[in-house]
Parts: structure tokens; sequence; C-alpha cells
């Protein structure tokens, strides 16, 4: 798919993977609409780019219909999907008060970083479904956001590498799903990269992290992310396939 001209939807996009991946889209001659829980970062964001900022929580299906429909008001049905909103979490199963983790709390992850995703997903691909297609039939692209995580999670990362898995499960079906329709889903499992979060780690730690990566030794770049994402919707024959983005890193258990 050329990405020039085509409407674009970034949830996450306020910040991080996201918002490079919005600027990296925009800069490619998307029209973006940048989709986040945040409505500032998202409207500081979208001002840089020229796009539309809409506040948006992905695990609510009214939330992500609504930011679906501005969107496109603006912009026209998006053919493009990047779904880079999550949340992250790390808790053992038995706290050093010897009780269990809370329930609420591994749901809560599943439910933004995997419910979260097949909602997106869901009702993206019912309004691509419907737009005429493109060479080799295609309609849209989706991008999902795993995570190392979901291969070799560490200690306390229960509820994370649950969900990133289940993302990563998710994507062969989908694609073999909406493939009728003419629609792409790929993932990407980012390792150690330099987003906002990890900057709020003391230097140290930040540079022992990225240390452990084998070549090259140092944190992923949020560009890096972006290029990759972007390559997929432009590489039409990339599909139902989930790519590791780290150094060939593999996470110790702690």
């Amino acid at each position: 798919m050329n990405i020039q001209g085509q409407a674009a939807l970034v949830t996450g996009g306020g910040s991080g993977l996201g918002e490079a991946t919005a600027r990296e889209l925009a800069r490619l001659g998307a029209k973006v609409a940048v989709l986040d829980l945040n409505s500032e970062n998202a409207q500081r964001v979208a001002k840089d780019i020229g796009g539309v900022a809409v506040s948006c929580n992905v695990s609510d299906p009214d939330s992500m219909a609504k930011a679906i429909e501005i969107a496109a008001a603006a912009h026209g049905t998006a053919r493009i999907l990047m779904q880079i909103a999550g949340i992250g979490t790390a808790k053992r199963v038995v706290g050093k008060d010897g009780n269990a983790a809370p329930l609420e709390d591994f749901m809560k992850v599943v439910n933004v970083n995997l419910v979260g995703t097949y909602n997106a997903a869901r009702l993206f691909a019912a309004a691509a479904a419907k737009l005429d297609p493109l060479e080799d039939g295609e309609r849209g692209v989706m991008v999902w956001t795993a995570s190392v995580a979901a291969f070799d999670g560490q200690v306390g990362q229960q509820a994370y590498s649950a969900s990133k898995a289940g993302v990563a499960g998710m994507t062969l079906p989908m694609a073999r799903d909406l493939a009728q329709h003419g629609i792409r889903v790929c993932t990407i499992a980012p390792g150690l990269f330099a987003t906002p979060l990890m900057k709020t780690l003391p230097e140290p730690v930040q540079a022992s992290l990225a240390a452990s990566i084998p070549f090259p030794s140092r944190l992923g770049k949020p560009e890096e992310f972006a290029q990759l994402a972007s390559h997929i919707v432009s590489n039409t024959h990339l599909n139902g396939e989930v790519i590791r983005l780290d150094g060939a890193l593999r996470m110790p258990p702690r």
C-alpha cells in the first residue's frame, strides 16, 4: 500500500512508540488521526503533524467506535491502523505479605492490551472492508504491538506477558480471517526502547539494560519502530507475521 494520501489511525499516538509512528506516517504523506487516552498529548502531536487528535480508550467499545467516526469525518475511512496503545505492570503472584496478587490488576492489563487490540481491530476492519480495493485487492492493513515479553517474560510480568502473547497469538488467525476482505495484519514485538517510560529510570539502570542487548548495544529508537511499522504497510506480502525488533535480545528471568 502506498502510504501517501491514506487515512491512518494511531492508538497511543500521543507519546513514545505511538508518537514516533504518527510522525513517520505523516512524513510519508498519510492523513493521521492521533488517538490517545491523554487528550493533551494527542493534541500536541496532532498539531505538530497536521493531523486530528481524538481522545480514546481502546478497550471501551463506544469510545473506540466514536474515535473512528471522528477520524473518518476528518480524513475519510482509514486504511491503516497502528494499534500501539497499551499498559504495563509487574507484580509477583504471591506478594511479600504472603497474599495473592489482586485479580483485578491482571484483568486490567489484559483488558487494555489484548481486549483493546481486538476491539480496535474489529471496528477498523468492519469499516475498511467496505472500501474499494486497491492494487492486489488490498483494502486495509493493521500493525499491532506485542513485546519480547510475549516470548521471554520476566518475573512479575505474568499479566503483561500473557496480554502480549495473546496479541501475538491472535495475529495469524486474524490475518486469515480478514484475507477475504483484503485486510492484512502484522505485529511488532519490540524489545527495550528509549520511550518516555524508560527514561524515567535512573541512568545507570538504562545503561545496564542497553548493555544487555547483543547488537547494537543501545536502547531501540522509537523512530526504528516507526520505520518498521511503515514498511509493513508498504510491503503488501507481509501478512500474519510477528516480527521481533530487539537487537537479538533475549530477556533473563529478572
